[in-house]
């Protein structure tokens, strides 16, 4: 049974996209089988992970709004060793209308059961807003990664982000709870981010993953190359530090 897990946070900038890439890419080097879904009407996911999201037909929103299957619709990376379901400017869309759609929070869900048995992981990458495409992600989801930098702003985005989750699961999915904080960009060096890093693990405890991704100029680099920087560059310390989130990652599940 496929373990799924949005990558989420509502405040943008946060490095969501480049946690979903390389955690799926790190997962599919150690031998697990990914799909990544890309739920950003702007389809960075897809191209981080090496598929051209503008010749990509069927996507994520013909999965959503046509009752096309995640088969039809999922390609194979093969630069990268996961599933992608991609997504393009069409998907932005799909906002207007899912309103009026019969169980609209519950499309990719049940577009994801068919194929449950094909993979280990499922990390579905959401837009920064809490938008329909993202209820459809929380409403899929067993859990929750939380990727943030260690700055007080990313601790009120947090704070409203631990809201959301919590009115979803009492509404619509009672097995969503959030599976661990994620510090990217993290520079040891500055005071404010260890003290930031600090009050966090105070705060979440065993919810605060033990793996640090560091800021790394090579991880930055490797979008323009279509590929996630765990396949760009695997000696640069922050693809090292994903291989190691993807092994926390299986610990962690397994352990559930």
């Amino acid at each position: 049974m496929a373990k799924v897990f949005c990558v989420a946070n509502q405040k943008g900038g946060v490095g969501k996209t480049t946690t979903a890439v390389n955690l799926a890419a790190g997962l599919a080097k150690i031998g697990q089988r990914v799909l990544l879904v890309d739920l950003d009407p702007q389809g960075n996911a897809t191209m981080g992970a090496g598929v051209d999201k503008r010749t990509l037909n069927p996507t994520v929103y013909e999965v959503l709004l046509e009752g096309r299957s995640v088969a039809e619709a999922a390609v194979f990376s093969e630069k990268c060793g996961f599933h992608v379901l991609g997504a393009n400017r069409e998907l932005s869309g799909a906002e207007v209308e899912l309103v009026n759609a019969p169980e609209r929070t519950k499309r990719l869900e049940k577009a994801l059961q068919p194929a449950d048995a094909d993979f280990d992981f499922v990390l579905i990458d959401c837009p920064p807003s809490l938008s329909m495409l993202t209820l459809n992600g929380l409403c899929a989801a067993h859990g929750v990664i939380v990727p943030m930098q260690c700055e007080y702003f990313a601790l009120e985005g947090v704070a409203d982000l631990v809201n959301t989750i919590q009115q979803v699961q009492a509404n619509m999915n009672p097995q969503l709870q959030i599976i661990g904080l994620l510090r990217v960009m993290f520079d040891p060096r500055t005071t404010l981010q260890q003290q930031v890093s600090e009050q966090l693990h105070a705060h979440f405890g065993d919810k605060m993953f033990d793996t640090v991704i560091p800021r790394n100029v090579r991880l930055a680099e490797a979008p323009s190359y279509g590929l996630p920087g765990v396949i760009f560059d695997p000696s640069a310390k922050g693809s090292k530090a994903f291989i190691a989130f993807a092994q926390e990652m299986v610990e962690r599940v397994q352990r559930v």
